[in-house]
C-alpha cells in the first residue's frame, strides 16, 4: 500500500488563508483544513520535509505574521484527497442575495437570489471562509456603477463571478499560482460569464490596464501593504477598494497606511476576528 507524508501544522495565531497561501508554495498534494491546525499532504517520493516545513513558517515568525507554530509529521495510507475535500464543502448562503455552490452539491434558489457554481478542487474561494463572505457582502452593496474591477489574488474566480453578476462589465483576475488560473477559467465558464470575466497568471505589478472603478483584494496584511501602492496606481479617482484577508488586529496599520496614501474609510464589516475594509480612492 502506497503512503503519503502528512503534516499537521499548528500556529499562533492561526491564519488559515495565510499559511494555505505559503504553504502552497511546496511540494505538495492538497491541503485539509481543520479547527485548529492545517494538514499538508505530500507523496512519498516529494522532497518536501519538516525540516522545509519548518523553515517556512520560521520565515514567517521573523516577518511577525505568526508567533510561534508546531509540525507533526506522519505517514498515511493513500487516499483521494480531493474527495476527502469535497466532503468538507457545502453550498454558502452569504447573504440572501448571493449562493455559492459547488458542482457536487445540489441547490433550489430562492426568488432573486445570484447562484455562484464553482469546482473549488482546493482553490481559494469556495465560500466557506469569513473573509470571502465580507467582501463579497461589501461588494454587493457598494458595487453601484462600477464598470472595471480589478480582482487581486483571483483563487477560484468567485470574487469576479460575482461582480460580473451584480452588474460590472469587464472584470479581471489576478494570480500568481497556475492552478488558480486553471480553476478560475473553469469556474468562468460554469457560470456563462466567459464574456465579462478574464483570469491572468501575473503579478500586479504587471497589470498595465487603465485604472478600475473597484478593486477587490482578499488575500493578507503582509501583501497588502508591499502592493498598496501598486494598487493606488491601478484605482480610478473615486474608485471603490475592498480589502480583506485581515484579522481585527492588523486594522489600524492597515488603516494608516492606505489613509496615508489617498485612500479614505467609508465602510467596514467584521466577523469573528476576521475584518474588511471599503475605502474610496480621494486623489
Amino acid at each position: 500500500m502506497k503512503t503519503h507524508k502528512q503534516f499537521n501544522i499548528s500556529t499562533s495565531p492561526y491564519n488559515v488563508d495565510l499559511l494555505s497561501g505559503i504553504l502552497w508554495q511546496l511540494d505538495i498534494e492538497g491541503i485539509n483544513e481543520d479547527d485548529n491546525s492545517l494538514i499538508i499532504f505530500a507523496k512519498e517520493e516529494s522532497n518536501v520535509s519538516k525540516s522545509e516545513v519548518e523553515s517556512l513558517l520560521s520565515k514567517m515568525r521573523f516577518e511577525n505574521l505568526i508567533e510561534s507554530f508546531a509540525v507533526i509529521e506522519s505517514n498515511i495510507e493513500e487516499v483521494n484527497w480531493n474527495e476527502e475535500w469535497e466532503k468538507k464543502i457545502n453550498v454558502i448562503e452569504v447573504s440572501d442575495k448571493i449562493v455559492i455552490k459547488p458542482t457536487f452539491r445540489e441547490y433550489s434558489p430562492k426568488a432573486n437570489q445570484l447562484v455562484i457554481t464553482i469546482d473549488p478542487k482546493m482553490s481559494f474561494g469556495t465560500g466557506e471562509h469569513e473573509t470571502t463572505k465580507l467582501v463579497l457582502q461589501l461588494l454587493d452593496k457598494h458595487i453601484n456603477n462600477s464598470k472595471r474591477v480589478l480582482d487581486v489574488g483571483s483563487g477560484t474566480g468567485v470574487l469576479g463571478i460575482a461582480a460580473s453578476l451584480l452588474g460590472a462589465e469587464h472584470v479581471v483576475g489576478i494570480d500568481n499560482d497556475e492552478w488558480c488560473i486553471e480553476n478560475g477559467i473553469e469556474n468562468i465558464e460554469l457560470n456563462n460569464v466567459q464574456s465579462k470575466v478574464e483570469v491572468r497568471l501575473a503579478e500586479i505589478d504587471k497589470v498595465k490596464d487603465e485604472p478600475f472603478d473597484l478593486i477587490l483584494a482578499n488575500i493578507n496584511r503582509h501583501i497588502l501593504i508591499d502592493i498598496s501602492k501598486s494598487i493606488m496606481l491601478l484605482s480610478k479617482s473615486n474608485g471603490i477598494l475592498i480589502l480583506s484577508g485581515l484579522l481585527y488586529t492588523d486594522r489600524e496599520d492597515i488603516l494608516k497606511l492606505y489613509s496615508g496614501i489617498g485612500f479614505n474609510l467609508v465602510d467596514e464589516k467584521r466577523m469573528g476576528e476576521w475584518i474588511a475594509l471599503v475605502f474610496i480612492n480621494q486623489k
